[in-house]
């Protein structure tokens, strides 16, 4: 009987080759967090907001427990609820969404570029419209930073100065990119980011911050996050929650974020190995002059009825492959009741049934890489 051995598996995100590199530092820094017992707002978070406003080039970084409550604080500081409108794409994670709905607001959907995946500014208009249509006031509009790559923010931004719109920028996937050679962090009033141990700005758990110039907008944002206090944490001055980043977490973040740009330079080598080798076999991304990326997924199309056949046989290979983003928003159970903006969300449909995304993070080595491309140039000719 001839017996074929099962090709290893290599890691989608290889959090573990992370670790390696980080050695004993991080574990010095959670032991410290664990003997000083200061597990919630301690020292070290605001050590690490400090450092990530730095880092992004903002006067305020407002720590929370999750890249979703990111975008809820700024959403409860701005008093956007019942009656308000939100612009958001529909071809996004969920919390995109989720997060206006949450508020009691309605989000309106546009579509999306086909080429950067990343919000049209030319649909903000068409979905004003539409909300005014439907008796809403436009509050607000979330552009998506998706994969890993700046939105078009100064178009964005011209818009929703025309139309005095409240600018939170999605940043989960993005943070550590560049727009017109400024890092994300300072467009738009406030930035959202996801600490999510698979962004490229990782935890061991759940963790988000919110980055903003506005110094009004900070003190509420931190009011918010712990119950909406006010002079004392007994004297509750509005609805809030409670969203925390855990010191154990910040400590994490202080010793990666030293490594970060390194890592984002190593993720910018892959991506264009990735382009050069594979450009004549599948659509690969495209990064507009003037921006980078921090590639948060590496994300190809393929030709329609393709995907499922192309998955199967990387997988066969011991490749992984995942589907960022299957059902856009629009036609999502929870969310399909939300009205879409005029102009309609046809590339977002499109998106959905071709894309399909590799391995990709800061620690894919040559020959592993070699591997993957062989294995998509053999599974394109097959199909």
């Amino acid at each position: 009987m001839n017996l074929r051995a099962e090709p290893p598996t290599i890691p989608f995100i290889d959090l573990a080759a992370q670790r390696r590199r980080l050695g004993s530092a991080i574990d010095e820094a959670v032991l410290k967090v664990v003997n000083s017992c200061q597990f919630i707002l301690g020292p070290e978070v605001r050590e690490f907001e400090a450092q990530l406003a730095t880092f992004a080039g903002t006067k305020h970084a407002v720590s929370c427990a999750s890249g979703t409550d990111a975008l809820v604080l700024p959403l409860r500081a701005m008093g956007i609820g019942p009656g308000d409108a939100v612009i958001c794409p529909s071809f996004t994670f969920c919390a995109t969404a989720e997060v206006v709905a949450l508020v009691g607001a309605t989000p309106v959907y546009v579509d999306v570029d086909p080429v950067t995946f990343n919000m049209n500014p030319d649909h903000i208009a068409g979905a004003v419209e539409t909300a005014r249509e439907l008796g809403l006031k436009p509050k607000a509009v979330i552009p998506v930073d998706l994969f890993g790559q700046a939105a078009e923010h100064g178009p964005i931004a011209a818009a929703a100065k025309a139309y005095d719109l409240f600018v939170i920028d999605d940043a989960a996937q993005g943070f550590g990119a560049t727009y017109n050679n400024r890092r994300i962090g300072a467009f738009g009033h406030v930035t959202a980011t996801s600490f999510f141990p698979a962004k490229p700005l990782g935890c061991y758990g759940d963790g988000g911050a919110a980055l903003t110039d506005d110094d009004n907008l900070a003190d509420l944002m931190r009011s918010v996050r712990v119950h909406g206090a006010g002079s004392d944490r007994y004297d509750n001055v509005r609805i809030g929650l409670t969203s925390r980043l855990d010191t154990i977490q910040a400590a994490v973040l202080i010793e990666k974020l030293k490594i970060f740009p390194d890592e984002i330079d190593a993720r910018e080598r892959i991506a264009r190995r990735y382009n050069e080798a594979l450009r004549d076999v599948v659509t690969v991304p495209v990064v507009p002059a003037g921006m980078s990326s921090v590639w948060a997924q590496y994300t190809i199309r393929l030709k329609p009825g393709r995907r499922d056949a192309f998955a199967a046989a990387l997988k066969a290979e011991g490749i992984p492959t995942a589907i960022y983003y299957p059902i856009p928003l629009h036609r999502q159970q929870a969310y399909k009741q939300y009205p879409v903006g005029k102009g309609g969300v046809a590339v977002s449909e499109v998106l959905a049934q071709e894309v399909i995304s590799l391995p990709m993070h800061a620690y894919l080595d040559e020959p592993t890489q070699d591997r993957i491309i062989d294995a998509v140039r053999r599974a394109v000719k097959a199909g």
